[in-house]
């Protein structure tokens, strides 16, 4: 009797690298602006569980099937800079394999352009987000100050005529760019901030709440050396 032997099979790892080769971001502008609003969409879903948000993970949309592996072919892929996916609960991947998520593509994508993306990459990287689901496409180009949207209509991501001001349909956050820079803003009117402004108002939350508490125990010593009781002043 023949022994049937199996084909070796390939490791996921290697069919669906978690890692494109290329760096998080190309400058410090870039890293900053991404780092603030993946934060800051992390913080505005922090309360719903059915939200997961990712920076600069890589999205793979399809399964290749046994055809493909057998010939080879590399699965399509994109790692969005940032990306908001509605209906999947939180916590870490290793990548974002849309087939093992309820085949629920990320709805929101934001792009921060920098010197090293080329021109076909940029419609490369368009067509994705079209092909494969996206609503709500963002893109921001720093050195130029340029803020672009697309928002999915009729089966085709359409240009939004003005982002200035412009609120997000899925997300309730607005933008802006009039101030020489991009902003997002909360449903509630609050800015977006960065960690470093984060820890800055944190440290005057801090001091100002020292402040208080150092005058009112100025004020008790004041009272009591006038014997006053604080009690009866209740």
């Amino acid at each position: 009797m023949v022994q049937q032997i199996s084909p070796p099979t390939i490791d996921d790892e290697l069919l669906y690298p978690e890692s494109d080769g290329k760096p998080l971001a190309d400058n410090t502008i870039q890293f900053r602006l991404i780092t603030t609003i993946q934060g800051g969409l992390d913080s505005l879903f922090q309360h719903r569980n059915d939200v997961f948000v990712a920076a600069d993970l890589l999205w793979y949309p399809v399964q290749l099937s046994s055809q493909q592996v057998r010939e080879k072919q590399k699965p399509p892929q994109q790692a969005p800079d940032v990306m908001v996916v509605l209906g999947r609960p939180k916590g870490d991947r290793r990548s974002y394999k849309q087939w093992e998520e309820g085949n629920i593509a990320p709805q929101v994508v934001f792009e921060i352009l920098s010197k090293s993306n080329k021109k076909k990459d940029m419609e490369d990287e368009f067509k994705f987000y079209q092909d494969y689901g996206v609503d709500e496409y963002y893109l921001y180009d720093p050195k130029k100050n340029q803020l672009q949207g697309w928002l999915r209509q009729g089966g085709k991501l359409s240009a939004i005529a003005s982002m200035e001001g412009w609120r997000s349909p899925l997300l309730g956050i607005r933008f802006s760019s009039v101030e020489g820079q991009l902003a997002l803003f909360y449903p509630n009117g609050e800015r977006f901030a960065s960690y470093v402004e984060i820890v800055e108002q944190r440290d005057r939350e801090r001091k100002e709440k020292e402040q208080i508490q150092s005058e009112l125990e100025q004020l008790k010593a004041k009272l009591q050396k006038l014997n006053i009781d604080l009690d009866s002043l209740s």
